[in-house]
């Protein structure tokens, strides 16, 4: 079968040929129709991540949508190694299989539940974000973040702030629910002003750690920040400027501030957030950008990342 395979560690997967695989027992075999190229998908298979493959040959992906051999449709992640998404067929548990709604495509339906689940279980497990609270989203330029800002606004967010490097999307956020946007692409120093001009922050989803981050703890360890009014909470989810910060001991004294990780939250919260997430796409509540690209062209999308805000989708 077509399928995107690593055959030696820490390379990118090229597209080639790989045995179709034969369900076990409470396994059912899936025909791929369409898996997201997501950054978890890129970070296990370089070999680095700790849930990474450490044998090869294997085929990376690590969920899809597809068809069972019954004819019904859905998502499906945690397939049996070496089988990944990215191949014509691959095999998982039945109890790791989703019913889709009719109205939401394979595109669609592959491309939304990484990047909204990322945001969505945070802010009702970590953060439990309340009506009207203020929700600053750093990274929102791309697909999770945009995400983010339409999930914070259907989990009734009073205010949510974007920030974001790329400058034509930014402009266009407030189409999706952003009531201010920041440009992190400026000096440190004028960075720092532009978040201080908020009152401040309940909860800042973190897609990028790294510079903008530190930006931020200097803004919120001003003086006149109110940290009765505003007990921050950061989460920690990506790390698109940096793997590391600088943590000021004056932040968490100053700020009221908690620093916390996306977590493990309860398998049913998932089950109903995956859901509800469907349910907003079928409706057109819930919009995500994407970029359907043939698996043939895995060699030349795999480096690229999201395009221009669009998360790439690998049909085989």
């Amino acid at each position: 079968m077509d399928a995107a395979v690593v055959r030696e560690l820490g390379q990118a997967p090229k597209f080639g040929q790989f045995d179709e695989p034969v369900p076990g027992e409470g396994e059912v075999l899936i025909t791929v129709k369409a898996a997201a190229l997501n950054p978890s998908t890129k970070a296990t298979a370089s070999g680095a991540h700790y849930a990474s493959q450490k044998q090869v040959p294997f085929v990376v992906g690590l969920d899809g949508v597809g068809v069972l051999e019954d004819g019904k449709r859905v998502f499906f992640g945690g397939p049996r190694a070496p089988f990944g998404t990215f191949a014509q067929k691959a095999v998982a548990h039945q109890a790791r299989c989703w019913p889709i709604p009719d109205d939401v495509d394979d595109v669609t339906a592959a491309a939304i539940p990484n990047p909204a689940l990322s945001s969505w279980l945070p802010m009702v497990h970590q953060a439990k974000v309340e009506p009207g609270q203020t929700v600053l989203v750093l990274g929102a330029t791309g697909t999770a973040g945009k995400l983010a800002i339409q999930i914070a606004k259907l989990l009734g967010a009073g205010r949510v702030v974007a920030a974001g490097r790329n400058e034509e999307i930014l402009a266009t956020l407030p189409e999706l629910g952003a009531d201010a946007t920041i440009q992190l692409d400026q000096p440190h120093e004028q960075l720092v002003k532009a978040f201080s001009a908020e009152p401040g922050f309940h909860t800042v989803l973190d897609f990028v750690w790294g510079k903008p981050t530190e930006a931020l703890l200097a803004a919120l360890t001003r003086p006149d920040f109110d940290a009765d009014s505003f007990a921050t909470k950061i989460v920690q989810i990506g790390e698109g400027a940096g793997p590391t910060i600088t943590l000021p001991a004056a932040a968490l004294r100053s700020a009221g501030l908690t620093i916390v990780g996306t977590g493990m939250p309860p398998f049913q919260l998932f089950l109903d957030t995956f859901g509800q997430a469907m349910a907003h796409a079928a409706n057109g509540t819930l919009k995500v950008d994407t970029a359907p690209t043939h698996l043939s062209e895995i060699n030349t999308v795999w480096n690229q990342g999201d395009r221009n805000g669009k998360r790439v989708v690998m049909i085989p």
